[in-house]
């Protein structure tokens, strides 16, 4: 009796009339209950290589007594994970067809560079070297059949990419932007390492990095922040000077003719909605800047008092702005962030004035003579924009300065206002859904760092051609389009809200959810796993390695096996729709 109560492991050989038999690893019991002995499947042995099945087979009978870690080799164990995640959802997306309806090397190629931006960003000669037979870093190589390319059939490949923009772009459009549609547009500069491209220009450095040449480039994205299309400027361009590439985007190349323009104030100025979107008859939202809304509040077109208890009213100007609806808004977290930092800068200024003020008093080498202490203190008072909120009197033995109380009321008055424009009736778009419309640039602008700094790292750039350099960024451009998607559907794994509900206010700050909320605070789901940011998780993917084994055994053939998935790597492929394979 006690012998048939001790599990016994054997392998049986099922047979089956319609298909071949069923080799099952299997466990002999006792049931207790019904006090009879039973069998249960432990492994379907029946894909794993006839050899092998027989080396498993004489080590459940005891026949071998060789241990099974001599009887294999791990001979390459490389992560991929994270490439089956990224390579699955381009697949899923539909990308490659839209790149190039037909199997072809350069586009898998492109495939390559555009999954090596997600998981390991680095320059296109390092990418190179991790696609080599001799140092491979992932299944990436093996996954495309693209193993031992060299960096001229990359660069080959970059070209013809390039070649292919308008067509894929067109395509973009076609899918996510209808008649009617927002569309956003907004400009950013990465800096250039090296002078010999003729795109770089020094200009104005959102990044930053003085000193070294840039290039500008603007995206165009449908109203989520989903990239549809991407344009390279000189690195001197204005963000104005851009419109015109958006209104020939979306009239000529997309055939769109009724699409809303959204851009910031500094992009839509006066000058570009009269001159370039208006001809083209395309609807618009923007923003007016500080001295526009200085004259509104002048000229009493809406009184600052009005909105001690209420965030928003809608306003008309039609002998300033004619055709026009303007949005008046006034943040009260924004209105204190401003006050805040006017008064660091203006405590900043002030300590650089007394240094100046000091260098008229010293005994060695004296700051003296009114010219020189006006350029010096010029140039303190310009390095912060301060120089409205002080009045000064320079003499040739020194100068005396006082804050003009004035000129600082004035502008607090008006802090956390802004407003929006629209030539939209409110019979389309209403005055909430128009201030909506206008921060969601935030998307644009969340797109840019995630391009520049966080995951994709387009900047700095080191290409010399300026086709490289525009090859390089579509290329970053889709490794965005494909990561939008997957982190749109990753958010229950990372520190996204997945179902953010509707503000009451389209001015007040969005509030996260309860569901956000419990996620910060516990860093778990609700099933119990760790919320992690995305490039954690593409790293924890990684870890699901796959592993060449080699038999001892010269009658086993070689195989490839995954490594056991962990719960969170189970769920990330289960949220992206995708088998682990």
């Amino acid at each position: 009796m006690l012998a048939l109560m001790v599990p016994l492991v054997c392998v049986e050989t099922v047979p089956s009339r319609s298909s071949p038999p069923a080799i099952l690893l299997r466990e002999s019991y006792r049931d207790k209950t019904l006090r009879k002995s039973r069998k249960r499947t432990l492994a379907n042995l029946s894909k794993l290589p006839p050899g092998l099945i027989e080396e498993i087979r004489a080590c459940v009978d005891g026949k071998s007594a060789r241990d099974l870690s001599d009887a294999f080799t791990v001979t390459a164990a490389l992560p991929h994970g994270h490439v089956a995640a990224t390579l699955g959802t381009l697949r899923k997306l539909e990308l490659e067809t839209l790149i190039y309806p037909r199997p072809s090397r350069r586009r898998d190629l492109v495939v390559a560079m555009i999954i090596a931006r997600i998981i390991d960003p680095k320059s296109k000669l390092a990418t190179v070297q991790g696609l080599s037979r001799a140092s491979l870093t992932d299944t990436l190589a093996d996954g495309l059949d693209i193993a031992g390319t060299d960096a001229n059939e990359l660069y080959g490949a970059m070209d013809w990419l390039l070649a292919r923009q308008p067509a894929i772009e067109k395509r973009l459009a076609a899918r996510h932007i209808e008649e009617n549609a927002l569309v956003l547009w907004d400009l950013t500069s990465v800096w250039m390492e090296g002078r010999r491209c003729p795109l770089a220009r020094f200009g104005h450095s959102r990044d930053g990095k003085t000193g070294k040449l840039q290039v500008e480039f603007g995206l165009l994205c449908d109203r989520d922040g989903r990239p549809v299309a991407v344009e390279v400027f000189d690195g001197n361009t204005s963000d104005p000077a851009t419109v015109a590439t958006v209104v020939s985007r979306v009239r000529d190349r997309f055939g769109l003719k009724r699409v809303v323009v959204v851009g910031d104030r500094g992009m839509l100025t006066e000058a570009r909605i009269r001159e370039d979107i208006q001809p083209a008859g395309l609807d618009w939202i923007s923003a007016l800047r500080a001295p526009a809304l200085r004259k509104l509040v002048d000229a009493g077109a809406f009184q600052p008092s009005l909105f001690d208890d209420r965030d928003m009213a809608e306003i008309t100007c039609a002998a300033q702005y004619p055709g026009e609806r303007l949005m008046v808004c006034r943040n009260p977290l924004l209105a204190a962030e401003r006050a805040r930092t006017r008064e660091a800068l203006l405590q900043a200024t002030e300590a650089d004035i007394r240094a100046v003020e000091a260098a008229t008093r010293r005994e060695k080498r004296r700051l003296t003579g009114e010219p020189a202490i006006t350029r010096r203190l010029d140039r303190v008072l310009s390095r912060r924009k301060m120089r409205k909120h002080f009045d000064t009197a320079v003499r040739d033995d020194g100068f005396t300065w006082t804050r003009n109380a004035d000129s600082i009321a004035a502008e607090a008055a008006l802090d956390g206002f802004y407003i929006v424009r629209t030539n939209l009736p409110a019979s389309t778009l209403a005055a909430d859904d128009t201030v909506r419309a206008y921060k969601s640039l935030a998307g644009v602008e969340r797109a840019f760092r995630t391009l520049k700094t966080i995951d994709l790292k387009v900047r700095p750039v080191h290409h010399r051609l300026a086709d490289r350099v525009r090859a390089h960024v579509l290329l970053c451009t889709l490794a965005w389009y494909v990561e939008w998607h997957m982190r749109d559907a990753l958010k229950p794994l990372l520190f996204h809200d997945e179902a953010p509900p509707r503000q009451v206010s389209a001015v007040a700050p969005a509030q996260p959810s309860d569901q956000a909320k419990a996620k910060a605070a516990t860093r778990l789901t609700t099933s119990g796993l760790p919320v992690q940011n995305f490039k954690s998780l593409i790293k924890h993917l990684a870890t699901l390695v796959e592993m060449q084994m080699t038999p001892s055994s010269e009658t086993v053939a070689h195989f490839q096996m995954l490594s056991r998935p962990t719960a969170v790597q189970e769920e990330a492929f289960r949220l992206l729709g995708l088998r682990i394979s």
